[in-house]
C-alpha cells in the first residue's frame, strides 16, 4: 500500500453540482479528490474537469444501493492512497409520494441509500483515518421542514442527521469528527444556494478547530 502525499477527499454520491464544486473546493486546499459515482462513465468526466483546472482527481464506480459495494469501493480508495482525510457523504433520493402513497419497502429502501450506507462507508474508511480526519455529510432543510410529495426524503436527511451526531460521538476519542451541513435553502444555479457557496460552507465547517465543535452545522445563505 502506498501512502498519497497529499490529503485525500472521498466524495459518495457526486454529482455535476454539489459533489463537483465540494471536489473543487477541497481541491484548492491540496486534496487529492476522488469522486464516487454510480458509473466510470458518470465519475470520468467529472475528475478529467478538475484535471483540466490543474488539480489530482480520480473517478470510482459505487452501487450505493449495495452497502458491500460501498465497503469495497471505500476500502479500496484507502488501500491504493493510503489514506481517506475527509469522507463526504452526499446521497439522497427523490421518490414522489406522499405519506399516503409511500410503501414502507419504499420507505427503507430510500433510508438505507440516504442513510443506512453511511454505515459501511464509515466503517470501511476507519482504518484509513488519522487525527484530524472528518467525515462530512450534505444534509438538508428536509430534515425539519419536510416536503409532503417526497415523504421519504425529510425521513432520510432527519435520519441522518442524528446518525452523524453518534458517529461523531464515537470517533472524537480518536480526535476524527463528523458533521452533518444542513442546506436551509433550495439548491439553485446561481447566489448563497448555488454549489459553489456551498461548498465553500463545506470547508468552513471541516476546517473548525475541534474546540467547541458540533455535529450539525446549518447553512442558511
Amino acid at each position: 500500500m502506498n501512502t498519497t502525499e497529499s490529503p485525500v477527499l472521498l466524495v459518495l454520491g457526486a454529482g455535476p453540482g454539489l459533489g463537483l464544486a465540494v471536489a473543487r473546493r477541497f481541491a484548492r486546499e491540496g486534496y487529492l479528490a476522488v469522486l464516487a459515482t454510480r458509473t466510470e462513465a458518470d465519475a470520468e468526466p467529472l475528475a478529467a474537469a478538475l484535471v483540466a483546472e490543474g488539480f489530482a482527481a480520480e473517478g470510482v464506480a459505487v452501487d450505493l444501493a449495495d452497502p458491500a459495494d460501498v465497503s469495497a469501493v471505500v476500502r479500496g480508495v484507502g488501500e491504493r492512497h493510503g489514506r481517506i482525510d475527509v469522507l463526504h457523504f452526499n446521497p439522497s433520493f427523490w421518490r414522489e409520494r406522499n405519506p399516503l402513497e409511500l410503501t414502507v419497502p419504499e420507505l427503507l429502501e430510500d433510508v438505507a441509500l440516504g442513510a443506512g450506507v453511511l454505515l459501511p462507508a464509515v466503517q470501511a474508511a476507519r482504518p484509513f483515518q488519522s487525527s484530524g480526519s472528518r467525515v462530512l455529510v450534505t444534509g438538508s432543510m428536509a430534515a425539519d421542514e419536510p416536503n409532503p410529495a417526497a415523504a421519504s426524503l425529510g425521513v432520510q436527511k432527519a435520519a441522518v442527521r442524528n446518525l452523524v451526531a453518534s458517529l461523531d460521538g464515537v470517533l472524537a476519542d480518536d480526535d476524527i469528527r463528523a458533521v452533518a451541513v444542513q442546506i436551509n435553502g433550495a439548491l439553485a444555479k446561481e447566489g448563497p444556494f448555488s454549489p459553489t457557496p456551498i461548498a465553500d460552507a463545506m470547508w468552513a465547517a471541516v476546517a473548525r478547530d475541534a474546540d467547541g465543535w458540533t455535529a450539525h452545522v446549518p447553512y442558511d445563505g
